[in-house]
C-alpha cells in the first residue's frame, strides 16, 4: 500500500464521534470521569488538510493514517482518554509538564528519527536509562503524574500509542491510534 492508498474501513465516522461525546457529557454532567474536568467533553474544530501537510513538511514526517483522519474528519484534539488529545500544533502552558516535551519534539529530526523501540522497555526514566529513547513519536496526551501517550510517527509501529512512563513504568507499547481512542469511546 502506498502512502496515498487510504484504508476506507479506517476513515472516522466524525458525526458518529461527536455525537458519542455529546452523549458522554450528558451522561456525565458533573464531569466526574476521570481526565473531563480537564478536557469538558469538546472537541476542535477539524484541521483542513494543508495544515496537515505543512506540518509533515515541517518535520520531514508522514502521519499515520488513523491520526490524520480524525485530524480532518474529527477534530484537532479535546475530549478523549486522560486529560484530552492534544491538538497537532498546540502550544501548552510553559509551566505545564507538556511543554518540555512539546518542545522536544519541535527539534530538528526529532520527529523524523525512527522509533527504534518494538517492545516495552523497562523505566526508570530516560535520564537514568541509555536505551530509552522517544525519538520519532509525538506526544499526543497526558496521562497525569508525568506520564504521556506517544504517537509513534516513524519507524517500524507507526501508528501504535505508546505509554510514557519516565519515572516508573518506562515505555508501553499500545494500541493503533484509531483502537486507542475507540477504546475510550466505548469504555467512558
Amino acid at each position: 500500500m502506498t502512502s496515498d492508498d487510504v484504508d476506507r474501513t479506517r476513515i472516522w465516522d466524525g458525526a458518529w464521534v461527536r455525537a458519542r461525546i455529546a452523549a458522554m457529557a450528558q451522561e456525565d454532567p458533573e464531569r466526574q470521569r476521570f481526565g473531563s474536568s480537564h478536557h469538558e467533553y469538546r472537541l476542535r474544530p477539524p484541521l483542513e488538510e494543508d495544515a496537515i501537510r505543512s506540518f509533515e513538511r515541517q518535520y520531514g514526517v508522514r502521519l499515520p493514517e488513523s491520526y490524520r483522519s480524525f485530524l480532518t474528519d474529527v477534530a484537532d484534539g479535546g475530549a478523549g482518554p486522560d486529560y484530552g488529545l492534544l491538538g497537532l500544533t498546540e502550544e501548552v502552558d510553559s509551566e505545564e509538564a507538556l511543554s518540555d516535551l512539546r518542545e522536544e519534539g519541535r527539534q530538528f529530526g526529532f520527529l523524523s528519527t525512527p522509533f527504534t523501540h518494538s517492545g516495552a522497555w523497562p523505566g526508570p526514566g530516560r535520564a537514568g536509562n541509555a536505551g530509552y529513547s522517544v525519538t520519532g513519536t509525538l506526544v499526543i496526551g497526558e496521562c497525569g503524574c508525568g506520564v504521556f501517550s506517544r504517537l509513534v510517527i516513524t519507524g517500524t509501529n507507526i501508528g501504535q500509542v505508546w505509554l510514557d512512563d519516565p519515572d516508573w513504568g518506562g515505555l508501553t507499547p499500545g494500541p493503533d491510534f484509531r483502537d486507542w481512542y475507540s477504546t475510550w469511546l466505548a469504555t467512558s
